[in-house]
């Protein structure tokens, strides 16, 4: 075996022992007592193994599997008694944040196509391992009745709606725009623009004061590649969304904020997102010299909707390993 491969499993086998976990482990009820902090330095490192999944991906079959925080995020209740919808809840940032939610508080409905239900499964457990609600309700965001029902279901299950993370997104790389097909770019539109705005809209006929609106953007609304110029365009979309509905619902006393994520080890890029070559070499370009874990993000979206931090709003918050973030 040459020596690359050698450490890129050696790589990937310590980054799963140390920051991944199973649903038989969240089952025990002890993810967040036994909560411990990976070292930054120890998560993994390009190489990565080259690997393809159908779209969407499934976390549960990544090498190396991301670290969600399964492990490692400990709550203080910083959102107790919220009731939250998450979308894309089932992995990768999602995920995390859906994991990070529970154990400050929360309960969570998660959203995710019938595909990646082997990984929501895990999230279900995750969730109610931490004694809080978990709404799993899987369907098709670019469908805008189902983002009508998503949203009462999700309100009438949890009893109420005070924050949404409009987080699921859809990225396939392509070499030029000739290779966009318009069916292409609708589908990345619809779950990537629409789903946001018709979920948001939804949501707010149920939010009163003090809800929030969390919406995920990307560093590829400033900076975006060249292969994937429809995905970057709804990124910087949603960021102008975020920007003009706070001032919107400041008045009702509502926030919007966003996250901006840059290189993230999720299935977004082994399900179409990324190609070879880059998949290989993913995050090496950031400062840090590798992907952030979702493990790493997920404290932001706590943050983005913590009612302590009731000043902030229409406020981008950038997690990008030294990229900087878009204005």
């Amino acid at each position: 075996m040459p020596d690359t491969d050698r450490r890129t499993l050696l790589t990937g086998a310590a980054a799963l022992a140390a920051a991944s976990t199973t649903a038989a482990a969240a089952q025990d009820g002890q993810g967040a007592a036994a909560a411990t902090t990976p070292a930054a330095s120890a998560y993994p490192k390009p190489p990565f193994p080259v690997q393809r999944q159908p779209w969407p991906g499934l976390a549960s079959k990544m090498n190396p599997r991301p670290d969600h925080g399964e492990r490692s995020y400990k709550g203080s209740g910083k959102l107790a008694g919220k009731k939250a919808l998450i979308t894309g809840g089932d992995s990768g940032i999602g995920r995390a944040a859906a994991i990070a939610y529970a154990r400050e508080g929360a309960d969570v409905a998660i959203n995710y196509l019938p595909a990646e239900e082997p990984d929501a499964r895990e999230v279900v457990a995750l969730i109610r391992a931490e004694g809080r609600k978990a709404v799993a309700i899987p369907g098709d965001l670019r469908d805008e009745r189902f983002c009508r029902k998503l949203v009462a279901q999700a309100a009438d299950q949890l009893g109420g709606l005070d924050i949404l993370v409009n987080n699921a997104a859809r990225q396939q790389t392509r070499p030029t725009i000739a290779d966009i097909s318009s069916q292409d770019f609708d589908d990345t539109m619809k779950t990537n623009v629409y789903a946001p705005f018709w979920l948001t809209r939804a949501a707010l006929e149920r939010m009163g004061p003090g809800a929030v609106i969390v919406n995920t953007s990307s560093e590829q609304a400033g900076d975006p590649s060249k292969d994937i110029i429809d995905y970057a365009m709804t990124r910087a979309a949603v960021l102008n969304f975020t920007k003009g509905m706070a001032k919107q619902l400041a008045p009702r006393g509502i926030r919007m904020n966003a996250v901006a994520p840059g290189p993230f080890w999720t299935p977004l890029q082994v399900s179409g997102g990324a190609t070879p070559d880059k998949q290989r070499s993913f995050g090496e370009s950031a400062p840090l010299g590798r992907p952030g874990q979702p493990a790493e993000i997920a404290a932001l979206y706590v943050a983005a909707a913590d009612p302590a931090l009731s000043f902030s709003t229409g406020q981008i918050f950038g997690a990008t390993g030294g990229n900087g973030q878009p204005a």
